[in-house]
Order: C-alpha cells, then sequence, then structure tokens
C-alpha cells in the first residue's frame, strides 16, 4: 500500500479504529519518520503487517483542532461532559483507556475514550454546529509516550506529534522521504 500511495496507484485510507486516539482519520507522524518506522515495525511484528514502510506527506492543516492550543483543550473537555452525559443517558459505560495486553509499556495506548470523545465533538459540529465553531479538517496533538528520558524526567524517550486528516484534499502530496 505504501508505494503505492506513493506513485498515486492507491488511496490512503482513513483509521476507523476505536482506539485511535485521534480518532477517525489518516495519521501521520509529524516530522518524525523514525518513529513511524518504529510504530510500523511493532505492527509487523504483532502479524498486522507485511511490510513497514514509511512515507512522507504534504498537508495543509486547514481548520485544525489544535491540542496545543487551550481554547482546542477546553472544547474537548466540552465534548467529554457531552459524551458522557449521553452514555449516562443511553445507560451505556463510558469506555476506558487502556494498556495494551502484549505490550511492557504503562502507557495507554488503546485510547477507547479518546477515540469516542474526539469523534463525538466531531459529530456535535457537524449536527449541531458551536458558535463559531465548524468542522474540522485536521486533528493534531502531542503525545507523551514511553518511558521517561532519564531518571525524574517529564520527558518520555516515544514522545511524538501526529495529525489525522479527516479531509482528504488536506494532504496535498505524498513522497518517499530521504534517508
Amino acid at each position: 500500500m505504501g508505494i503505492q500511495a506513493v506513485n498515486g496507484q492507491a488511496k490512503l485510507k482513513p483509521s476507523k479504529g476505536k482506539i485511535d486516539w485521534l480518532g477517525t482519520g489518516v495519521y501521520f507522524w509529524e516530522s518524525d519518520a523514525q518513529r513511524a518506522l518504529e510504530w510500523a515495525t511493532q505492527k509487523k511484528a504483532r502479524g498486522e503487517l507485511d511490510e513497514p514502510f514509511v512515507a512522507g506527506a504534504v498537508i495543509d492543516l486547514g481548520n485544525c483542532l489544535d491540542l496545543s492550543i487551550r481554547e482546542n483543550i477546553e472544547l474537548v473537555r466540552f465534548a467529554y461532559n457531552s459524551f458522557a452525559s449521553v452514555q449516562k443517558m443511553a445507560g451505556l459505560p463510558l469506555p476506558t483507556n487502556t494498556t495494551a495486553p502484549k505490550d511492557n509499556s504503562p502507557d495507554k495506548v488503546l485510547r477507547f475514550l479518546d477515540c469516542a470523545v474526539i469523534n463525538h465533538l466531531h459529530a456535535i459540529v457537524k449536527t449541531d454546529p458551536l458558535p463559531g465553531i465548524t468542522p474540522f479538517d485536521t486533528v493534531r496533538a502531542l503525545l507523551g509516550e514511553g518511558g521517561e528520558l532519564y531518571e525524574g524526567s517529564g520527558f518520555k524517550d516515544k514522545t511524538h506529534s501526529q495529525i489525522a486528516v479527516l479531509t482528504p484534499s488536506c494532504i496535498k502530496g505524498v513522497f518517499l522521504p530521504i534517508s
């Protein structure tokens, strides 16, 4: 699929899993081909991928739900409260973020709750728009992941920034990165 996307022979498919922390979208590591390759290699080791492959992309963020901006953090908090209320009224439990069963990491990488909240926010914005908020083209966030970089550190060794693209036309091009 990777080289076919670079050659224009295949479209990038959005991830629609229930564990994708930024909700539904085509996922990219921002400026970190090494972390992308580590992830692809882990997927191969789990039998979920035939061959690890990393492609670069030029992305226009468009209307971005950038989670490094305070007002967007508050918007996600609003979406969580709305989602929790809907689940309660429906008599359904809230999903939870959990660790992966075969992973030695303490990180809650199975992001069921985060995915549901972000997707709920997108649904709110599309069906019952909030004042001044229009549907998002992309979601961007920094994830502190992995072990401490050094004892007592607030830095993690797998920290990365990711972008989920909801609007395919925001992907302006796909290319092979220079090694």
